[in-house]
């Protein structure tokens, strides 16, 4: 939609459009300040961290030079590219590509390493999306793309517990508020603390009790329903339940796979587009959603496991690499079964961050040269996905690790990963989704909490499940943390239908030169067969680049 600046330092002739994913189309430009185009051509940094909200924009100037931005996470994306010195702009990067347009093999390496393409990449040579929190302006034949914001973590101390505690339920309820749109209030509900917070503060809002939508599954160690009920009885919502099958996945991978835009690989978008289907099928057409309360106040168990490794660094320098490291790693002591896992620990403890996250990536670990073939790893950089990640974990403004760890997950787990699943698995069904937990007010309180608050000693998010404590049960605090996780492996190996979708497209991917013919074939004849949840995690990532 365009909006029309009003501003008397406005030109009548600049455009200002603002693309919105959302029925509700005055609700989109809330939290657009009057005065924006004005503003853009003046500052452009300074006017885009006054907007509050997901926002994607972009400011055609009678002057000729073109901007486009997107939100602090991206929560609404915008793809380009430069066509005869103009800037040609879409939501979709498959909108922007032609006949001619050709399939870049690094992005399809930065697909198998991360389950994803993370901008500025896309599947096209040529065609880029923006990254968070960034805005491109092209000038006079010139492209540049700049970040207009970082986050500042701050330590605050002096606040008592409660009146942290106090402050943070209120900013929940107004979060939650502001993205009801009017329509029947609605939210996933997995059974995990963010989910039923998010399903509990719906009522809280000033809405009536949340209709509330699960998905479950029948193999064991994956269905989370009973969780999905506590929370349901206990806040009085609207409750709905779908258990999906083997024969779903059949019907609707496909589907899934060439409604998003380019290759993606995170299986819970199948479960994710079930459950906003049967929503939509409830009348509701807009869902909340729980995704970002990990991020930004510590609830990965990863975030712990670093916090270990990190420790080993508090031991002194000449200590580690006079005495522990030749012990354990140069000497036969490492290998006695009383100290290989110490060996271990010190094997990853000393690579830094972020690189020991690397240590379990699934590609690195299967061997790149036994994956990929040859042909296909000459073009490419295998080192392309480390550099990047390195340059977004020194942009993270924070001093600790911790904090250093939350901003990069805001990158790469949420923008790049969780927020397009949920999104676009959603649109799929004809939903639009909120965030509530990614709204600013939230988003600053989170960056001023001591980080021993996000993280005590090892226990995850430590705040905020003691500031809920009362008002969520105390079977879902407790819990594990596990989500729409989709038992495709445990399946795979079941489901005759489902394995001959998953084979013909894994033998359709190896006649493209990208993956060696021999691994695919020892994966699904033999490494499947040995540990089908965690090789069939591989399984699913091929079938859904080939789909």
């Amino acid at each position: 939609m365009e909006i029309n600046d009003t501003s008397p330092r406005a030109d009548p002739a600049d455009r200002l459009t603002l693309f919105a994913a959302g029925s509700n189309a005055d609700a989109a430009t809330d939290g657009i300040p009057p005065g924006l185009a004005a503003a853009l051509r003046d500052n452009p940094a300074e006017a885009l961290r006054s907007i509050s909200g997901p926002f994607a924009l972009s400011l055609q100037q009678a002057c000729g030079r073109s901007l486009i931005a997107v939100d602090r996470f991206a929560v609404q994306t915008l793809c380009y590219r430069v066509v005869n010195g103009a800037l040609r702009v879409a939501q979709r990067a498959d909108n922007l590509a032609d006949a001619d347009t050709e399939i870049d093999p690094q992005a399809i390496f930065d697909y198998l390493f991360f389950h994803c393409i993370p901008s500025p990449r896309t599947i096209y040579k040529g065609v880029f999306r923006l990254p968070p929190a960034h805005f491109a302006v092209l000038e006079h034949g010139q492209l540049r793309v700049e970040r207009y914001w970082t986050p500042e973590f701050r330590e605050e101390g002096g606040r008592s517990f409660d009146a942290l505690r106090d402050q943070f339920r209120e900013l929940l309820k107004r979060a939650v508020r502001r993205q009801l749109d009017g329509s029947k209030a609605a939210c996933y509900l997995s059974g995990g603390t963010d989910s039923s917070t998010i399903a509990g503060m719906i009522g809280q809002a000033g809405a009536r009790p949340a209709a509330t939508y699960s998905i479950g599954f029948e193999a064991q160690g994956y269905d989370e329903m009973a969780f999905a009920r506590i929370a349901a009885t206990r806040f009085g919502t609207e409750h709905h339940e779908y258990y999906v099958t083997p024969d779903d996945l059949v019907r609707s991978i496909g589907d899934v796979a060439t409604h998003f835009d380019q290759p993606f690989g995170n299986s819970s978008a199948l479960p994710a587009y079930y459950c906003a289907r049967m929503a939509r099928a409830d009348g509701v057409t807009r869902l909340l959603a729980g995704d970002g309360g990990d991020e930004l106040f510590g609830g990965n168990s990863r975030y712990a496991k670093q916090r270990v490794f990190g420790w080993y660094q508090h031991l002194p320098a000449p200590l580690r690499s006079g005495l522990v490291q030749p012990l354990l790693e140069r000497s036969p002591l490492g290998r006695l079964p009383g100290l290989r896992k110490a060996t271990s620990y010190v094997g990853q403890a000393k690579v830094p961050m972020p690189d020991r996250l690397h240590m379990y990536n699934l590609l690195l670990r299967l061997g790149t040269a036994d994956v990929l073939t040859p042909a296909f790893l000459a073009s490419v950089d295998t080192q392309g996905p480390l550099h990047q990640q390195r340059e977004v974990w020194g942009q993270s403004g924070a001093v600790n690790e911790v904090n250093r760890t939350l901003a990069y997950d805001w990158r790469y787990t949420l923008a790049e990963s969780d927020l397009p699943k949920v999104r676009l698995s959603a649109q799929l069904a004809d939903v639009t989704v909120g965030f509530p937990f990614l709204d600013q007010d939230l988003v600053d309180f989170s960056l001023g909490l001591p980080t021993d608050h996000k993280l005590r000693g090892l226990k995850l998010r430590w705040f905020f499940k003691e500031a809920l404590r009362g008002f969520l049960p105390d079977e879902i605090i407790t819990k594990r943390k596990q989500g729409f996780g989709l038992p495709f492996g445990v399946w795979l190996v079941t489901h005759a239908p489902l394995k001959k979708l998953a084979t013909e497209s894994l033998h359709s991917l190896a006649g493209r030169d990208i993956v060696r013919r021999e691994f695919i074939s020892d994966l699904l004849q033999r490494r499947l067969a040995d540990h089908p949840a965690y090789y069939g995690e591989m399984v699913w990532i091929l079938m859904m680049l080939e789909q």
